[in-house]
């Protein structure tokens, strides 16, 4: 799915009215089955850009444009049809605690289902097999029939990922996947996630704080700061002094290795930061 923004301006869901917007005329252009890591400071308005492309947000101006169509001007009908065929997973998944995994996974197939075969999925799981391979991604699958609320964060995290391989979605949408994930998990999750929308030809915009991540994966980088596009780089173009300049007053979010030339950054870095499980 392409996916073409003009100059668009939008707010946080939380912000207040008169609030400074969280995006400022951000002009953007990926091409269908391309994969796009987002990195920047806190506060860049990575989250705010995906759902804005999630139709979850409404701009405030500019335009946006899913495969040619632009969301905001379509019936309510449409809109949802277009929603179906994208998938956002949120940093923090929304999954019932008291729910099982397998229930959770094949929620990601709801905007194909018709209403009775919605409800029944809930008490009857039709395609156990579809969530176990689907879990068998993300080193999951031990877990098919377990509780929501007796798995670790990373673990959840892993699920939401999960129902992504479960969903039809032609755009996946990744808000900081790794948030949750200890190295050696993120890199397999990762390396999942992009073979994935390689396989099914599908777009993947994901946001990442793990800037070695990004460069290691992906190879197309747009840095946000302030809201706005500070650069728009082939990975091999992302050299340290385009990161330090990035982050500048928040050095300490740079995680992982600086690209081509570690040591550009060793007078600055910050220590490598830990994540559970």
């Amino acid at each position: 799915m392409r996916l073409d923004l003009t100059n668009l301006c939008a707010s946080h869901l939380t912000a207040r009215p008169n609030a400074k917007a969280a995006l400022s005329g951000v002009t953007l252009t990926v091409a269908a089955g391309e994969q796009v890591a987002v990195i920047g400071p806190s506060g860049a308005g990575k989250t705010t850009l995906l759902n804005a492309l999630a139709c979850a947000l409404r701009p405030s101006s500019g335009t946006l444009a899913l495969g040619g169509q632009t969301p905001w001007t379509l019936p309510a009908s449409t809109l949802r049809t277009l929603r179906g065929s994208l998938f956002l997973a949120p940093q923090v998944p929304p999954l019932p605690p008291r729910q099982r995994v397998v229930t959770a996974v094949l929620a990601a197939r709801l905007p194909h289902q018709g209403l009775w075969a919605s409800v029944r999925s809930l008490f009857y799981p039709d395609d156990i097999a579809l969530a176990e391979r689907a879990l068998a991604h993300f080193g999951l699958a031990d877990k098919l029939f377990e509780r929501v609320d007796r798995l670790s964060g990373g673990e959840r995290q892993r699920v939401a990922l999960a129902r992504l391989v479960a969903s039809q979605a032609r755009l996946f949408l990744v808000d900081e996947p790794l948030s949750a994930l200890d190295p050696t998990r993120g890199q397999q999750a990762m390396q999942a996630l992009t073979a994935l929308a390689r396989e099914r030809q599908a777009t993947l915009v994901t946001s990442l704080h793990h800037v070695d991540i990004a460069l290691q994966h992906f190879p197309r980088i747009v840095g946000l700061r302030g809201g706005r596009i500070a650069f728009d780089l082939p990975t091999e173009q992302v050299t340290a002094e385009v990161l330090r300049t990035l982050y500048a007053q928040h050095l300490h979010e740079l995680t992982g290795a600086a690209p081509s030339s570690p040591s550009d950054l060793s007078d600055t870095a910050a220590p490598v930061v830990m994540h559970c499980r």
